[in-house]
């Protein structure tokens, strides 16, 4: 916690600087907050085409508007439909990359902090979207990267996953379950106050061991911690998270910036943890670091590709 109260108060992540052009770029999540600055940025740095992922279209085509307007670079931003509470929606927005002649840089920023329990694809919808339907994404963009790199030597291909400090806030028992998805999807088990962080902690594992699977001289494989921002995520959280943004939060452009320091960064970030823009992987709780967080990322990473071979069959050869 000292450490976190710092780096919000007196920690300030670089203003994005580089050039992206002749790039294509996805962020999801684009039509506010951390997603729709990042995007502003990209655009800046001069992306050729910059896909806002998002599931209210209209407020997309909003954020579209805005982010040309005052970065004065018309017909850059493309609105692209996707729900990451529904395994259909990410499958269709996969196939739709596939399709791409290049993919340069995916940021996966989309997320949900809520303490509502509610199901969605048969698990709690918290954990469906942070954790299963984004590595499902991951792993569906992940040939297009690639392919990128081969047909453009030069190019350095990134898959950024927006992650957060507060996966070191939560006990995380339920790794030694049998069927660790069902047991946090039970609604008479499921700690609501805790499910975003422990959505965090679960997406951290599974970055690092798709990360542990994948070359960095293929693709860069990566996770950015933005810190606590003003933004739309907590929209549906407790007046706990309001009350701490209102001493702590930093602003949202301030927080984007980390965001698109993932894909600026080199090979020393690939299977990193970054906060405030850099490598800090000592950052990462004690647990991801121990060797019963090196068990429960077996684990979860078991679990969830289980669940993802049934959506769709051999995503694993993605790989």
């Amino acid at each position: 916690m000292p450490s976190f109260v710092y780096s919000q108060l007196f920690v300030r992540p670089s203003y994005p600087e580089g050039s992206l052009d002749g790039q294509t770029i996805l962020i999801t999540g684009a039509n506010v907050g951390l997603g729709f600055e990042a995007a502003r940025h990209v655009v800046r740095l001069g992306a050729s085409r910059v896909l806002l992922g998002v599931r209210n279209v209209p407020a997309g085509e909003e954020a579209k508007k805005e982010i040309e307007a005052s970065t004065k670079r018309p017909s850059v931003c493309e609105v692209w439909e996707v729900d990451l509470a529904s395994y259909d929606s990410v499958l269709a927005f996969g196939d739709r990359i596939s399709q791409l002649p290049r993919l340069d840089a995916a940021i996966l920023n989309a997320a949900l902090a809520t303490e509502t329990f509610q199901l969605a694809e048969n698990y709690e919808r918290t954990i469906t979207v942070n954790v299963i339907s984004t590595l499902l994404m991951g792993l569906l963009i992940l040939p297009k990267l690639k392919a990128t790199k081969k047909e453009v030597p030069s190019s350095h291909p990134h898959l950024t996953f927006t992650v957060s400090e507060v996966h070191a806030w939560v006990q995380f028992d339920e790794w030694k379950e049998k069927n660790t998805l069902q047991v946090i999807s039970d609604p008479a088990k499921a700690k609501m106050g805790e499910r975003y962080p422990l959505s965090k902690l679960l997406e951290v594992l599974v970055v690092q061991e798709l990360a542990g699977r994948v070359r960095g001289s293929e693709v860069i494989i990566n996770m950015v911690n933005p810190g606590l921002c003003h933004s739309q995520l907590g929209r549906e959280a407790g007046w706990g998270l309001w009350l701490l943004k209102q001493g702590l939060a930093r602003s949202t452009e301030v927080g984007s910036r980390t965001l698109v320091a993932g894909i600026l960064s080199g090979l020393e970030s690939h299977g990193a943890y970054m906060s405030d823009g850099v490598v800090q992987n000592t950052m990462l709780s004690e647990f991801v670091r121990s060797a019963d967080g090196a068990k429960a990322r077996e684990k979860v990473w078991s679990d969830v590709t289980t669940v993802l071979e049934g959506v769709r069959p051999k995503i694993l050869q993605n790989i």
